[in-house]
């Protein structure tokens, strides 16, 4: 039942549960995304296991977010289980044999896999907004600081580099505003709080160096199957924008670097994106439009994005549009909204004239669901009511022991897991500042010295020098009554760097199409 070029995903049943005929995803159409969607406990992670390994098994690399933990193990082989061998026999799966697959683990916080980082402009200011939850005026205030990050050679690596532009910003508000428009001290400071928040979330930890290489997440095994990362996302959870900003970045940097294949044979990577509405909660019309503009554009990249959501209502019409390979577990239809969503899932497959679809999605056991796949021609093929095959490895987690023996042996061991900080916009800025100190006080030094007695001429002027105030303890009385105050070292330094950015001729930096930059 497996065949070259195809993927055995499971057999479709006739109205007396009979057995149909095997149900295949082509691999040529693969990169035309997909969507697998179902209520809690109808088996999405199992369909989404026994996709990762079908992929993998045919050489093409994947990329999941492992949400529950579930996903890590698919890096060890099976276990023969009633319910496995029991699910194969039902489908005729004589075939039926268990594999272990090539695993690398990636985590933010650097627990439970590889470090996962990026730099604060690879990121991007759009994403870095929405990230933040940033008003209108705020993102535009964050805009202006990429572009004076450009134009004065300062690299925002991490989130320091960022906090120490942003308090330049502030403190010379009214000078840059003549220059890039309206820069608000209360956005700058909202801004910065939410940064604070941020790194109280520990979002410090996906900013730095050494980033994140796209290659690495586009290796194949030895053996010849694809390298499966594996995202530990248990703890990113908690934070839920964190997690799909992070996954977002992670897909518009694919669109950004690959180059266009057309439609290839087999997928160059597949995109797996669990938990799917949270990247379209309370998201801004332009986010999502720009969602739909790299689903659309990165399949002539080679990539396939597969969407696993509990409701197909979460994705927007414009995406789910492009969403060609559709898998559907049993939903609950007890709420109004419920009901619209079984029947929007019941009307977005091609009929089948056997059953209907709609009384059939409320009904669906455990790892069964409704399947239609791209066929001949990309056209999509009319639905099936289908039993999931078994998946070849373990199904369920692994322990800790075991998982850190498959990071041991990863193929990225060492290069992730060390902190590189080089020189960046936080150094620079704190350099430039101390020279201006020293400057500064260079220049009171020779004021002092000129103001000393003997130095001053024959005449005097009430307040103006002289005799009187040249008392002892006159000159250091006016300085703590006079109304001037001397600049602090901060601001001299922040003058110092605006002068440089009005007059220096930036670097000519492209960002792609969520805002973050060309390498």
């Amino acid at each position: 039942m497996i065949e070259d070029g195809r993927i055995f995903i499971g057999a479709s049943r006739n109205p007396d549960d009979s057995i149909n005929k095997p149900e295949y995803l082509d691999l040529k159409f693969g990169n035309r995304h997909g969507l697998v969607t179902g209520a809690t406990g109808t088996g999405k992670t199992v369909t989404l296991q026994v996709l990762a390994e079908g992929f993998s098994r045919a050489g093409v690399p994947v990329f999941a977010a492992d949400i529950k933990g579930d996903l890590s193990g698919i890096a060890a082989r099976g276990e023969p289980k009633d319910f496995l061998t029991k699910r194969a026999e039902q489908i005729g799966f004589a075939d039926y044999e268990f594999d272990q697959f090539p695993v690398i683990f990636w985590d933010l916080f650097g627990q439970k896999g590889h470090r996962v980082r990026t730099t604060v402009a690879e990121m991007g200011p759009l994403l870095l907004a929405r990230l933040m939850d940033a008003s209108e005026p705020q993102e535009g205030v964050i805009n202006i600081a990429f572009k004076i990050a450009d134009e004065a050679g300062l690299p925002l690596l991490d989130l320091k580099d960022f906090t120490s532009l942003l308090n330049y910003m502030g403190e010379n508000a009214s000078e840059l505003s003549s220059q890039y428009g309206l820069i608000s001290r209360a956005s700058v400071g909202s801004i910065q709080r939410a940064l604070l928040v941020l790194e109280q979330q520990g979002a410090e930890h996906f900013f730095g160096e050494p980033a994140l290489k796209i290659s690495d997440i586009m290796r194949t095994s030895n053996n010849g199957y694809g390298q499966i990362s594996v995202l530990a996302a248990d703890k990113l959870m908690m934070n839920p924008r964190l997690y799909a900003t992070f996954l977002l970045w992670l897909l518009s940097e694919l669109f950004e670097e690959l180059p266009e294949v057309g439609d290839p044979e087999k997928p160059k990577l597949v995109f797996f994106f669990d938990e799917a509405h949270l990247l379209f909660n309370d998201a801004p019309k332009v986010l999502i439009e720009r969602v739909e503009q790299v689903v659309r554009l990165i399949r002539s990249k080679g990539v396939g994005v597969y969407f696993v959501t509990q409701n197909p209502l979460d994705v927007p019409e414009t995406v789910l549009a492009q969403l060609g390979n559709r898998v559907q577990h049993a939903l609950r239809a007890y709420s109004p909204r419920e009901q619209k969503a079984v029947k929007t899932a019941a009307e977005t497959f091609r009929p089948n004239p056997a059953f209907d679809c709609a009384a059939v999605i409320t009904n669906l056991g455990t790892g069964e669901a409704l399947v239609s796949t791209l066929e001949a021609k990309g056209a999509p093929s009319i639905v099936e009511r289908t039993l999931i095959r078994p998946p070849s490895g373990r199904v369920g987690p692994l322990t800790d022991g075991e998982r850190q023996q498959v990071m041991d042996k990863s193929p990225v061991l060492g290069a992730y897991d060390e902190d590189v900080d080089r020189e960046s916009a936080f150094e620079m800025l704190t350099a430039r500042a101390k020279k201006a100190a020293e400057a500064e006080a260079a220049k009171r030094a020779q004021a002092e010295a000129a103001e000393q007695p003997g130095t001053t001429s024959g005449w005097s002027l009430p307040g103006f020098g002289g005799d009187e105030d040249n008392r002892p303890g006159r000159g250091q009385s006016r300085g703590r009554s006079s109304g001037y105050q001397r600049e602090t070292v901060m601001e001299a330094a922040m003058k110092s760097v605006a002068r440089t950015v009005a007059t220096q001729v930036g670097r000519a930096l492209v960002r792609g199409i969520l805002g973050s930059l060309k390498r």
